[in-house]
Formats: structure tokens, sequence, C-alpha cells
């Protein structure tokens, strides 16, 4: 534990006046049967500061007030763990398991690499597992006994109109949202570059096959450029995560064992599973994308204009979304996007024509690293100051969550009474 603190944070818990080398380990605070530990409340702290790309070891300030946010969370963390467990609340150890796993995934990205997450940390992604273990269960423990109580919570049409009138001086500002859907059109490669990028891919196979390093092929060919700068590799992924093709060899195929290309939507793919662990695989790949012409764009945009022709009304529009969109996720849901901003647009390309578009009609063909999109606005709603006739649905949403909030604070302040809890 204090190489995870040397490492990170050279001045956690030192005392003012003390020698900094001397890191000070001890009780932080006792409630109930459970010992918050300073070492427990630096490494929370060091974890935090990763996750929020903060260097307090330069901002004392910081780094006093994070301490102290990270103790009283603990401190809470622990009164509702001990209230849980009169309750008998549970979690599977397939749900710690998980979300540890999404925890140092987490770790990795903003890392970069696996290493670099374990030079940060201080100590072995392993050795990360087996301590932080049991606190992320006592985390999802309380998180799923906090989530119970708050949902007893509710409101009523008089508790939205009263939060309003209270805070509606205090509310943002709404945006403009559209309800959205689209059809998808991926622009595809002529026969010529598909049989070119099978060609190249099977070359590069054969080249690891006979003794070339897979990590130095993927720098130098892949058309992957989330993963070819490391190698090809993907880290690890669960099921549901890739295309379906890509996904079944990775999961099947043996450990280390180089697969034959596999075509996908974006490409042919050679693929290696270097790891396995319950449901889920750690692999990389090499991926060559089919060149696309001019033409083919051209050959795309004129039948994505063709089906826009076709459009008339939003039944139409349904239809064809459910027979010639190439997007799986929502082509069974006629094409529908939800409600979206230029803000939350899951399509960047998307976002930057909404102001464009009109209500109840097929937009002509719009470009976005997919492929070409048409849109239908179903709806509007209109943004600016907070209005109960316009907004309700977002204001009492915002009014439960405030009451909710207030009430669980409360839980918190009446359950500390009922705890022993002392503060070193």
């Amino acid at each position: 534990m204090y190489k995870f603190i040397k490492t990170l944070f050279p001045c956690l818990f030192f005392l003012c006046g003390q020698n900094q080398d001397m890191p000070i380990d001890g009780i932080a605070a006792i409630v109930g049967e459970n010992i918050i530990l300073k070492s427990d409340v630096s490494q929370v702290v060091g974890m935090t500061a990763l996750q929020r790309g903060l260097d307090v070891s330069k901002d004392r300030a910081i780094l006093e007030k994070l301490q102290g946010d990270v103790l009283g969370s603990l401190i809470d963390q622990k009164v509702i763990l001990e209230m849980a467990k009169l309750d008998s609340i549970e979690v599977a150890e397939k749900d710690v398991e998980r979300a540890l796993e999404q925890q140092i995934e987490t770790f990795i990205m903003r890392a970069g690499t696996e290493k670099m997450a374990e030079t940060m940390l201080g100590q072995s992604l392993n050795d990360f597992r087996r301590e932080y273990w049991y606190d992320m269960r006592d985390r999802l423990i309380t998180e799923q006994y906090q989530q119970q109580l708050i949902m007893s919570v509710n409101i009523n049409r008089e508790n939205v109109v009263n939060f309003f009138t209270s805070y509606k001086d205090s509310l943002p500002r709404f945006p403009v949202t559209m309800k959205i859907r689209h059809l998808l059109i991926r622009i595809k490669p002529s026969e010529k570059s598909r049989s070119d990028a099978e060609k190249k891919i099977n070359t590069v196979r054969e080249r690891i096959l006979a003794g070339e390093s897979f990590s130095a092929l993927a720098e130098i060919y892949s058309a992957d450029p989330g993963s070819k700068n490391n190698g090809g590799s993907l880290g690890y992924i669960r099921r549901n995560q890739m295309v379906k093709d890509f996904e079944t060899i990775a999961f099947t195929q043996e450990i280390n064992m180089l697969s034959e290309p596999v075509e996908t939507s974006f490409g042919f793919h050679i693929l290696e599973t270097t790891e396995k662990s319950g449901e889920k695989i750690k692999v990389r790949h090499i991926l060559i994308s089919p060149a696309i012409t001019e033409e083919d764009e051209t050959n795309t945009y004129n039948y994505a204009m063709m089906l826009r022709d076709s459009s008339k009304d939003l039944a139409s529009f349904k239809k064809l979304v459910t027979k010639y969109s190439d997007d799986e996720p929502t082509k069974k849901i006629g094409g529908d996007l939800g409600w979206i901003t230029p803000t939350n647009s899951p399509i960047p390309a998307i976002a930057e024509v909404l102001g464009l578009l009109e209500k109840d009609e097929c937009s002509r063909p719009v470009k976005s690293d997919h492929g070409y999109h048409l849109l239908w606005v179903e709806a509007v709603k209109p943004g600016g100051h907070p209005s109960l006739e316009t907004h309700w649905v977002e204001i009492e949403e915002i009014a439960l969550n405030h009451k909710r909030m207030e009430y669980f604070q409360e839980w918190v302040e009446a359950a500390r009474t009922n705890i022993f809890i002392d503060i070193k």
C-alpha cells in the first residue's frame, strides 16, 4: 500500500511540520465494526485523482479538500454498509468481479497501457484486484442499498410545482431538442477494392506465420486507429461489444492462435485471442479496410437520394429503415435515435445539421464517418427558460432527483446517530 502512496502522491497523510519523507499510516476513522485506514483513504484519493486527471502533488489545497471529501464519503459508505447488513443486502461475486474489471479497464484507458497503469497505481493489476475486491463488494452493496432507499421516494404534481416555484431562477436554460430517426447507408467498396484488401490481409497473415512481429505489422498496416499504435491490442472485451463475426471467432478460437481472415463491415481482420477469463477475453487484431473510391461514394449518395424520394411520410420512412438501414442497433426500432441536441448527438455530423432540418420531412443525405444518413425530425421541443408548460418532463425529473438527494442526505444523517463513529 505504501508503494502506491509514495509513487503517486508523495505527500499524502504527512503531518504538518514533520519530515515529508515519513508517511504516517494508522486509523483515519472507526465506523461501527469497520475501520478506515489512512492508507485506505489515500488509495481512494489516488484513484479519484487519476480518474479526474488531477495532479494533487502540485496543489496542497486540492489534496486536502479531496482527502476530506473522500474520508467523509468513506464514512458515509461504512454507515450505509452497516445498515445494509441489518437488511441482509448482498451482491453476487460475478457482479463484483465485473465492476472491478471495468474499474481496471478505465485505469488502463486513461494511462494508455497496462504497464503505465501499474506504474501509476504503484502495484501490479493482479495485486490491485486482490486488495480492492472487498472494497468493491462493499461499494456495490452500499450503491444497491442507496438505490433501494431512494427508489421509494416519489413525487406528485404539487411537489413539482412547488419545486419549480422555489428554484426556477436557478434552473438552467434548456436547449432545443429534436426526436430524430435515421436511415444509414454505408459506403460499400467496389469488388476490386474488396479483393485487393483480402489479398493484403492474407499477405500480412503469411508474414506473421513466417515469424514477423504481429505488433509491428499492426502498427504499419492496421486501419484501426484505436489499436494500431498499441500493437493491435483491443484490451479486454466482453460479449456484445464487437461486431458479430469478429466476436464469434475471438471468443471461440484457441489462445494465441492466429485466425483466418474474418470479414466484417469494416474490412478484413486477422486476430489473436491472448487471454480468456470468464466472460471476457483479451484480443488483438489487424484490420485491412478496402479502399473507398470517389465512384463508390457517388453510387452510395445516389442510392440514398433514391430512398429519400420514397420517404413520403413517417410511416414510409420507418419501413425503409427496417428494410435498408445498415445500422443494426436502430433498424428494428425505425431508426430511432431518441431526443438529441447538438451537444449530445451520438454522431457529430448529425449535430452539425440539426438546425437546418425540417420537421416531418426526410433530409438530404448527410455524410458521417459511418456513411450517408437520411434523417427524419419526428418532433421538436423548444428550449429557453424553463417552463412547466413546455419542459414538464425535464423539470419533474430534476425535482424528483432533488427530493431523493435530500431524503438520502437526511437518512444518512439519521443513520449516523445510530452507528458508532470515531474520527481520529
